[in-house]
């Protein structure tokens, strides 16, 4: 009898894979990373777009679809995509970072990556990620939910993503040469985007400026997504209230707000109601800047929500857009009450008893000028380069072969597995700093995690140069945000703010201005995974570090072979 019920119960898993998998699609797509004259801000550039579209194309999938997309490098620099947020179950060769993952994809090489959504719904991005070329290589990926399967929301009339982007009136990799060669920080952007366009406030902007369709009585998703290369930003749109729905491809408990801040990585999916008179109103972005005297971009991007039944304005005139109001630019009173709102829909599933507890520093730091360097090569403050580091250790990628290959087939020297999971030094972290902690030690240092371990971090900013708001982005992971606060984390007066409830399931969690963020997981997905702030200023800076997950028992516990044609180094 017991053998019968096996039986039943194998044929029952088979049958409901088969039909979900009947559902399922495999979507194949072509990239062509190329060199296209785009031209904004009154000049043209030979500015690096895929398929010579700026931004570049949106995917849209389902729940359970595979994507298989081949990249073919024909531009003059080395590039990676990186698919933003996607898990990468098994898949981590697809995953993306350059030397991290895999070697670059060379000019005139191409390499496919394959992979398939797993359980995930909402809204998430690809971008480059090797050096800057993220500035203008991304694009939205959306995922839908399964075939017959609705929103947990009312359905939308219709769906715009709204990709907030950096623009340079130059190239973003000559920006990034000239800080590397000069050790002080990349000149800033001259504007900011919104699909690709600065908009009305620029000059030689408004024709092209983004028109987003409403009407009367609509209610329509805006699927925003932060590919700002170095720049948390406040959106907003004039006179109607936003729904926040989801962020991060994770669905929310529903929350209204009138402005969202994202920083760079996160997305957040926002209901807007067509319930104001027909007319025209603004959309506009621009930066939450939490560093104390750092320059920055202070300019505003805007886009037209516009009312199909909006009057005509007379021959030769045009309606003005309504313009909202947007916080001050360090206005951390309203982000820290925007991210509280933030609860996953239900109680979930939390981690409770922990099996690795680790403590990260992160910040920034400031090397000394070494002996053979001149003048010109270090012009950080009083004459030293800027670096950042997490827990005293900046982070240096592989420059011949990628940590998971060195992983993989045993490679000795690329890599050591002696990251501290405390900081070195303990320290007053967001006190006065004693300059003596303000050089790290370069090195390419891993943390080894068990398959299956419970994982907390406690993501700690310091003061060090300054403190900041930092965006830290978990390769191949989600992970619950139990809290956030500020000062230096205190296990024993802090432990108790954890929502072990309903927190929020992220990707990218911004790690409050001279404060503190605790995340959890489990290490269920082997492979390397790269955890950077996505200030991608900071990352060349040294700002990350890589968690290498051992496989587990069988087959669906290892990562997968790596592919034939991943690229050679």
């Amino acid at each position: 009898m017991e053998a019968l019920k096996t039986i039943f119960l194998v044929l029952f898993v088979l049958l409901a894979s088969a039909l979900y998998s009947a559902n399922a699609k495999i979507q194949e797509h072509e990239f062509v990373i190329q060199a296209t004259p785009v031209t904004r801000l009154c000049n043209t550039h030979s500015t690096i777009t895929v398929n010579g579209q700026f931004p570049g194309p949106t995917l849209e999938v389902n729940n359970g679809d595979t994507l298989v997309v081949k990249v073919t490098n024909k531009a003059r620099y080395n590039v990676t995509i990186h698919w933003h947020g996607i898990r990468q179950m098994r898949t981590g060769w697809a995953d993306g970072p350059e030397f991290v993952t895999q070697c670059p994809i060379r000019p005139g090489e191409s390499y496919t990556y394959r992979f398939t959504i797993q359980g995930q719904e909402g809204t998430l991005w690809w971008h480059a990620h090797s050096a800057w070329l993220r500035a203008t290589v991304y694009g939205a990926l959306i995922i839908h939910p399964k075939e017959g399967e609705a929103y947990p929301f009312p359905k939308p009339k219709r769906e715009t993503p709204i990709l907030l982007g950096e623009w340079w009136d130059a190239d973003p990799m000559d920006v990034l040469r000239q800080a590397q060669q000069t050790g002080a920080a990349p000149n800033i952007s001259d504007a900011y985007t919104i699909n690709g366009q600065p908009g009305d406030l620029y000059k030689c902007s408004t024709q092209g400026t983004t028109i987003v369709p409403i009407d009367s009585g609509e209610t329509n998703l805006l699927r925003v997504i932060n590919a700002a290369l170095n720049q948390p930003l406040f959106f907003t749109v004039a006179n109607h209230k936003l729904r926040v729905v989801g962020a991060d491809a994770a669905y929310l408990k529903p929350f209204t707000t009138n402005v969202i801040m994202l920083g760079p990585g996160q997305t957040t999916d926002v209901l807007i109601q067509g319930d104001q008179p027909p007319s025209r109103y603004y959309m506009a972005a621009r930066a939450y800047q939490s560093a104390q005297n750092a320059p920055f971009d202070n300019t505003t991007t805007t886009a037209i929500l516009e009312y199909k039944s909006a009057p005509c304005p007379a021959k030769g005139a045009s309606i003005k857009p309504v313009m909202p109001s947007l916080p001050a630019y360090n206005d951390t009173n309203t982000v820290t009450a925007f991210n509280g709102n933030f609860r996953s829909p239900g109680k979930v599933e939390v981690p409770t008893e922990i099996d690795d507890n680790l403590f990260f520093t992160i910040g920034l730091g400031l090397n000394n000028c070494p002996p053979n360097f001149s003048a010109n090569q270090c012009q950080g403050p009083n004459g030293t380069r800027f670096t950042a580091s997490m827990n005293n250790v900046s982070f240096v990628l592989p420059s011949n072969v990628s940590i998971l290959q060195a992983h993989q087939l045993g490679v000795q020297g690329v890599f050591t597995t002696d990251f501290p999971t405390q900081p070195p030094v303990q320290f007053d972290y967001t006190g006065n700093v004693s300059r003596s902690l303000w050089q790290p030690v370069p090195g390419t240092k891993v943390t080894k995690l068990k398959f299956g371990s419970r994982v907390q971090i406690v993501l700690q900013d310091t003061s060090i140069v300054t403190p900041e708001n930092h965006p830290i982005h978990l390769h191949g992971y989600d992970f619950y945000i139990v809290a956030e606060g500020f000062g230096n984390f205190d296990p024993k007066r802090d432990t108790s703010k954890f929502n072990l409830v309903d927190p929020p399931m992220r990707n990218t969690v911004g790690v409050p201005v001279n404060g503190w963020a605790v995340i959890r997981f489990v290490a269920d997905n082997p492979g390397a995974w790269i955890m950077h702030c996505h200030l991608d200023v900071h990352i060349g800076w040294g700002l990350a570090t890589v968690f290498l997950v051992d496989n587990g028992v069988g087959l669906l516990q290892s990562i997968e072979p790596p592919p034939e044609d991943l690229p050679l180094c």
